[in-house]
This record gives C-alpha cells, sequence and structure tokens, in this order.
C-alpha cells in the first residue's frame, strides 16, 4: 500500500512541476523588459552599464539603463524605453 502512495506522490509532484513551469514561462511571455522606469532598488536583473548583475541594485530612480518587467504594452505608457532605446540614450 505504502508503495503504491509513493509512485502516486511522485506522479502527482512531476505533473505539478510542469503546471508550474508553462505557467512560469506563460507569465514571462506576457511581459517585457522597460528600461528607465525602475526605481532605486527595484531593478529585476542586471544593468546595461554592466555595473552590477542582480536584481534590486539599481542606485537611483529611472535610470535609464535600469529595467523590469512590465506587462506586454505597457512599457511606453510608462514613459519607458525599449533596449535598444536605452542604448542609444547612453551613448549620447
Amino acid at each position: 500500500m505504502k508503495t503504491s502512495q509513493l509512485v502516486s506522490s511522485a506522479l502527482a509532484a512531476a505533473l505539478s512541476m510542469g503546471a508550474v513551469g508553462q505557467a512560469m514561462a506563460q507569465d514571462k511571455a506576457a511581459k517585457e523588459k522597460c528600461y528607465g522606469v525602475a526605481k532605486a532598488g527595484q531593478n529585476d536583473c542586471a544593468n546595461l552599464s554592466g555595473t552590477h548583475s542582480c536584481a534590486g541594485q539599481s542606485k537611483a530612480d529611472n535610470a535609464p539603463d535600469e529595467w523590469k518587467y512590465v506587462a506586454k504594452g505597457e512599457c511606453k505608457a510608462m514613459k519607458g524605453m525599449t533596449a535598444e532605446e536605452a542604448k542609444a540614450k547612453a551613448k549620447k
């Protein structure tokens, strides 16, 4: 009896992991990187200038090389930039 419960539990865990991974992939697909809108300490990952490589390390509000994920289509409404626009602004 215990063996069948163990197998059932393992199967349920494996199936739920697939569902979680799929949900995370869908969530990321519904978002886009938006540069210049992250508040200090609220960036999502490394910046364009390469001064740090982790989330939460931005030092200034709305720095053009810092980004965060926003809902797809919301970046422009927030007065944010794409990666290409942020790179062009950094070159000036």
